[in-house]
């Protein structure tokens, strides 16, 4: 989750769900961010803190986006809403990521995938960049089969399995509406808690099922 205790409304805002079935084109035409309330404070829903709208912060993708903050003085502690279409802790929209993914899970491998989705980098860096969208969805979506065994059990732990189990075009922003409750139980950039663990092997579970492309022999 966010950092905390900063005494000057920290970098870091605990985030919180805006529930908003906007794109994040309409979002920023819309200037949706105008809307989000914070009705009381998280940490003192009875009241009796200063507790108060913080402005706002700017996000990269889509170009415009900002999101709404609040904090609270007395608890030191700032808090964000953050829009459905958008990834958590990750630039740009839970579309882009869910594309990236089901791209690696139609390709025949994870570097080809990879070099497909950002052919504007090298190849080492292409990988990064997708292992860090497709790694803690792999994880997510694992961990809804436990959080919600009725309603998940028997689900394939894919993004394409999930369109398909859900009837719907796009997964992760129905996931994030049906499991708003676990949301802070869950890792970006679907969840708003705690990033996964950086020491994690990402050469096993995330590799692609058929495998690494085998080397180019050197003549």
């Amino acid at each position: 989750m966010a950092r905390h205790g900063c005494p000057r409304a920290g970098r870091w805002p605990v985030q919180l769900r805006f529930a908003s079935d906007l794109t994040g084109e309409e979002y920023v035409s819309q200037q949706a961010w105008r809307a989000a309330s914070l009705k009381h404070c998280p940490l003192h829903p009875h009241g009796g803190c200063s507790f108060a709208r913080h402005g706002t912060y700017q996000r990269v993708t889509p170009p415009g986006t900002r999101i709404p903050r609040w904090y609270c003085p007395e608890g030191h502690r700032t808090f964000s809403l953050l829009a459905d279409c958008f990834a958590a802790r990750l630039s740009g929209t839970l579309h882009e990521v869910e594309a990236a993914i089901v791209a690696v899970e139609n390709a025949r491998s994870l570097e080809s995938a990879a070099d497909g989705l950002r052919p504007d980098i090298d190849l080492p860096g292409a990988i990064r960049w997708t292992r860090r969208r497709l790694k803690p969805i792999q994880v997510t979506l694992t961990l809804l089969c436990q959080l919600l065994p009725e309603q998940f059990a028997g689900c394939p732990t894919t993004v394409t399995a999930q369109r398909r189990w859900l009837k719907v075009e796009f997964a992760l922003p129905a996931l994030r509406d049906i499991v708003a409750m676990q949301l802070a139980l869950l890792p970006p950039p679907l969840g708003f808690g705690r990033r996964l663990r950086p020491h994690i092997d990402y050469q096993g579970p995330i590799q692609h099922d058929r495998g690494p492309d085998p080397p180019i022999p050197i003549p």
